[in-house]
């Protein structure tokens, strides 16, 4: 199916963890935990790695206190977009969608998909770096071997939630690890590292890195993610349930951004110790600092420890940020797509700069390509703050939950900070790259740009003020109308199927079925759930997806009854073909009509197929209706 029936965020894993089912009150609390570690691997992804090696390098542990800050605003924006995403149940993406104009969604969606791609290159190329410095693979062949990737991600979604949730927290455990064994060598002087949480900026290049580390901290595609990993939890939708859901969130995102900045932190006290403090100053990429960690300390391991870390940074840090292209292209566009194709585009999107900067330019412009999806992804990060703060401000869909004052002058003060620190970055970057130019036409289109982006974010910011929200067209199901003129219809079988996909296509299939059966027949009415939760949980998925196709199943039942035909609604889960199947037999149907989608060879990879896989898997009749 081309179009999303429902506006659930991760489909695939929507309200697949459900709590309450948990044994012990500490199993419930615990079933709460693992979304905001998901999250906390973008705030130690490959990206963050040169900033915070460049900072130690240079300025010792001066700039520590920069992490915490960074840390202590990533803290509060992911509790508002959990927040957003439990209370309103919907992602960041969908809310924005339905409160922004057209023209403007779908320049905001291109920007956040570019931040997707500009994180995931960051992520590609770290992986590559890290095969390289441990079996001296060329760079080519760690960006091409990262495309398995893709597969990797299918597998552990089909193995469920709390799964994946597992390898990332192994993989973030070791990168902990890792840099754990690293300090115990380099042996830190404790007092030292203690001033550095004291605020300075010691020398002229300190401001550049700090609005560096600040603008690779907080990740634009995080706040997007975390609005939808939350939904997979289901809960109840009383005040208490959700404020108990608030809270625990809370306590998650606390743990793992703290375990973020514990990484981030080791990564700039290690070069501090042993950079700084043996006179290179000048270490910025990550080749560098793995060259100059063995002899510098002493040990063979650590080089080690360093390229598995950076190995694992990237492996985890590329599941979310394919998981993150999922919810934006959902959540703004309303197109579902074949899982494969979505997580094979965006890892497409990172590979082929890399695999063209490397061909052309060879392995040396990896550090610069790794700075330029840094200054990207701070271009987008004000187009995905900004719209937080207006939803989780905005009184009439929050109700109680509404942020307090304080909360949201905190949160539009680190916004602000953010926004400048960023836009600063991008418009420093853009400069230096036209310095060198004497085209006229360059430093004009770069100018439009520039322009273009101001406006973008004085409409972003001003937009939700003067129209706090318009009404959306939430419901997908539209074709009352025409189902009803199919139902009057008369109707040789005695019990026959349809499968429903609450599109165009019904009224086709009803019509049909009606001419086919006498007046007489029992009618199936088929409906496949396809969101995340009813994938992998089957019949017990309870997501709003879920309920409303129910309802919509119950109104074309309600339908036929009132044309007197004897009627049976059937949910079906997981895989469309498969359930279809499955009702057919166990009702003993002998006939099936099922709508024709008309996609052809490449459109059905991309919208997957189901009615040849169905005429292969049932042992009756089955009518095409196109």
């Amino acid at each position: 199916m081309s179009h999303v029936n429902s506006d659930r965020s991760l489909s695939e894993v929507h309200g697949q963890v459900v709590p309450s089912a948990a044994s012990s009150r500490w199993k419930r609390v615990l079933a709460f935990f693992g979304p905001a570690y998901l999250v906390s691997v973008g705030y130690m992804d490959p990206g963050n790695w040169a900033t915070d090696i460049a900072g130690g390098s240079q300025f010792g542990y001066a700039l520590v206190w920069v992490l915490l800050m960074s840390n202590l605003m990533a803290l509060l924006l992911q509790s508002l977009s959990a927040r957003l995403g439990i209370v309103q149940g919907r992602d960041l993406a969908q809310c924005s969608r339905e409160t922004y104009p057209r023209s403007v969604n779908f320049i905001l969606y291109i920007l956040a998909e570019i931040a997707i791609a500009a994180c995931d290159l960051a992520e590609v190329l770290g992986m590559a770096i890290g095969l390289n410095l441990l079996f001296g693979w060329p760079l080519l062949w760690g960006v091409l071997i990262s495309l398995l990737d893709t597969i990797l991600l299918l597998w552990l979604q089909k193995l469920g939630m709390r799964k994946l949730e597992a390898f990332i927290i192994a993989l973030v455990a070791i990168i902990g690890g890792c840099f754990l064994t690293e300090m115990i060598i380099a042996k830190p002087h404790l007092g030292d590292v203690m001033k550095g949480f004291r605020p300075s900026l010691p020398g002229d290049g300190a401001l550049f890195i700090a609005i560096g580390i600040i603008g690779a901290t907080v990740m634009p595609h995080n706040l997007y993610l975390h609005s939808a990993l939350v939904q997979t939890r289901k809960i109840n939708r009383d005040s208490g349930s959700i404020r108990t859901s608030l809270r625990l969130n809370n306590i998650d995102s606390t743990i793992a951004l703290n375990l973020a900045f514990f990484v981030n932190a080791a990564i700039l006290i290690l070069a501090g110790a042993v950079f700084y403090t043996s006179g290179h100053h000048d270490v910025a990429s990550l080749q560098d600092a793995h060259t100059l960690l063995a002899p510098l300390l002493g040990s063979s391991v650590a080089p080690v420890l360093f390229a598995i870390a950076l190995i694992a940074a990237g492996q985890s840090s590329t599941v979310t940020g394919t998981l993150a292209g999922q919810i934006i292209m959902e959540g703004y566009l309303r197109l579902r797509i074949n899982p494969a194709l979505r997580r094979l585009l965006t890892r497409l999107l990172a590979i082929v700069p890399a695999v063209a900067v490397l061909v052309v330019a060879g392995d040396a412009m990896v550090d610069k390509l790794l700075i330029f999806s840094q200054v990207l992804l701070s271009m987008q990060l004000a187009f995905a703050v900004i719209p937080l703060i207006h939803f989780v401000s905005d009184r009439k869909k929050m109700g109680e939950f509404t942020i307090g004052t304080l909360t949201k002058i905190a949160a539009w003060l680190i916004a602000s900070v953010i926004v400048v620190l960023n836009l600063k970055l991008f418009f420093d970057s853009v400069q230096e790259w036209v310095a060198g130019s004497d085209s006229f036409w360059l430093k004009a289109l770069v100018a439009l740009f520039v322009v273009f982006v101001c406006v973008l974010l004085v409409i972003t910011v001003v937009y939700p003020f003067i129209q706090r929200h318009r009404t959306a067209n939430i419901s997908i199901h539209d074709r009352m109308g025409e189902v009803a003129l199919a139902v009057s219809k008369k109707v040789p079988f005695k019990k026959v199927a349809l499968a429903l996909d609450f599109s165009n296509n019904d009224s086709q299939v009803i019509k049909y079925a009606m001419q086919l059966c006498s007046t007489q027949a029992h009618y199936v009415l088929i409906h496949v759930v396809e969101s995340a939760s009813a994938r992998m949980m089957g019949h017990e998925a309870h997501d709003l997806e879920t309920r409303e196709d129910q309802q919509q199943l119950d109104m074309y039942a309600a339908l036929f009854a009132e044309q007197g035909h004897e009627v049976t609604a059937l949910l079906g889960y997981k895989d469309r073909a498969g359930e279809i199947a499955r009702i057919v037999k166990e009702q003993e149907c002998d006939l099936l009509v099922i709508g024709s989608h008309g996609h052809r060879t490449a459109h059905d990879f991309i919208f997957g197929e189901t009615v040849n896989t169905v005429r292969h898997l049932v042992k009756v009749p089955v009518f095409i209706a196109q």
